[in-house]
C-alpha cells in the first residue's frame, strides 16, 4: 500500500532565503505524525507544499499515492485541512460559515457538525469576525474533522486554544487514528504532540534532525532523579556515570540528571541500602531544544 505522505529530496527557496532543503520523509497510512520545529523552521513551507499551494523548487512529494499538482482536485476530497493562519469570511456566523464549507465538501451531515462544535464548545449563532482567536481555531477544527477525511493536514492547530479544549483536539485525533485515518499535525511544543503521536520529526533550519517514535526520543531524554539512602549519599560514585550530570546531594539524600539509560545509575544504587526512589518524567522538550543547540551557528536564511 502507498504511504500516506512521500517526500523525497523535497526543497524550496524563496529568491536568497531556503525554506526547505532536500527533505526525505515518509508518513504510514494510519499513524499520527508529529513535525516539529519553532516558527520559521519550515513546518507550514512543507504543508502547502503537500497541498500545491505553493510549488517545490526541487524533488518530489507524493500524497495518499497522487500528485499534489496533477491530482489536486481529487486529493484536496479526500483531505482535511487547517492552515496555521486560518481565516474565513467574519461577516458570516459560524453555522453559515460552516453549512457553507460543508457544501463545498459535498455535503455534511448537520448533526456531525453540530456534534464536534458541541464538544468543542463553539456556539452557531455568533458572526466570526466577533470571534476569539480561540474560537475561531475551533471553527477551523470543525471543518477540518467534519467530512472525515482520509488524511487530516494540520498546522499548529492548538493555536489559541484552552487546556479543556485541547485535550478534545487530541482525544479526536485518537478517534480517527482508531478509525484507520491518518493525521499529519505541525507544532513548535513538543508535549503536545506526545500524548498522540506514532512518530516525530523534528526539523531545524529546513533540514530534517530526526525522526523517531515517542518512544524511543522519550529514551534518549533527560530524567531526574532522587535518591534516599540510609547514610551519607555517596556522590563521586555517581558523578563518574556515563550520562549523569549536575549531581546534588544534601546528607542522605542524592539527586542528579541522567540522560538515556539508567541501567549504571541504577546498579550503583544497588550497591548501598535505598530507602527512597523519586524519578521525574523525561523532559522531552528539553531534548527538543537540544536539538536546536546543537545545531546552532548555521548562517542560512530559512523562511517560516
Amino acid at each position: 500500500m502507498d504511504k500516506a505522505i512521500q517526500l523525497e529530496k523535497l526543497a524550496k527557496t524563496y529568491g536568497r532565503r531556503r525554506g526547505l532543503v532536500d527533505l526525505t520523509l515518509d508518513v504510514e497510512r494510519g499513524e499520527v505524525f508529529g513535525y516539529l520545529g519553532p516558527n520559521g523552521a519550515g513546518k507550514s513551507t512543507t504543508i502547502r507544499l503537500l497541498l500545491d499551494l505553493i510549488r517545490p523548487s526541487g524533488g518530489r512529494a507524493t500524497v495518499l499515492g497522487l500528485d499534489p499538482r496533477g491530482d489536486a482536485v481529487e486529493l484536496h476530497r479526500r483531505i482535511g485541512y487547517l492552515a496555521g493562519d486560518f481565516t474565513v469570511d467574519g461577516r458570516q456566523t459560524v453555522r453559515e460559515c460552516l453549512t457553507f464549507l460543508a457544501a463545498l465538501r459535498g455535503g455534511v451531515p448537520e448533526r456531525r457538525i453540530d456534534a464536534l462544535a458541541e464538544r468543542l464548545g463553539l456556539e452557531p449563532a455568533p458572526r466570526i469576525r466577533s470571534l476569539s482567536k480561540g474560537n475561531r481555531q475551533k471553527v477551523g477544527l470543525v471543518q477540518a474533522f467534519m467530512h472525515q477525511p482520509e488524511l487530516l493536514i494540520l498546522d499548529e492547530p492548538t493555536s489559541g486554544l484552552d487546556p479543556l479544549v485541547q485535550h478534545v483536539f487530541l482525544d479526536l485525533v485518537r478517534e480517527a487514528r482508531a478509525d484507520g485515518r491518518t493525521v499529519f499535525m505541525s507544532s513548535h511544543v513538543m508535549s503536545e504532540v506526545q500524548a498522540v503521536a506514532d512518530r516525530v520529526a523534528i526539523i531545524r533550519e529546513g533540514r530534517l534532525v530526526t525522526v523517531d517514535t515517542v518512544a524511543a526520543l522519550r529514551e534518549r531524554a533527560v530524567r531526574t532523579v532522587e535518591l534516599h539512602f540510609d547514610g551519607p549519599a555517596p556522590a563521586e560514585e555517581f558523578r563518574r556515570l556515563p550520562g549523569v550530570t549536575e549531581v546534588e546531594v544534601d546528607g542522605s539524600r542524592l539527586r542528579c540528571r541522567i540522560a538515556g539509560s539508567p541501567d549504571a545509575l541504577v546498579k550503583t544504587a544497588a550497591r548501598y541500602t535505598v530507602t527512597g526512589l523519586l524519578c521525574e518524567e523525561p523532559d522531552l522538550e528539553e531534548l527538543f531544544f537540544t536539538y536546536y543547540r546543537n545545531g546552532a551557528g548555521h548562517d542560512d536564511r530559512v523562511a517560516a
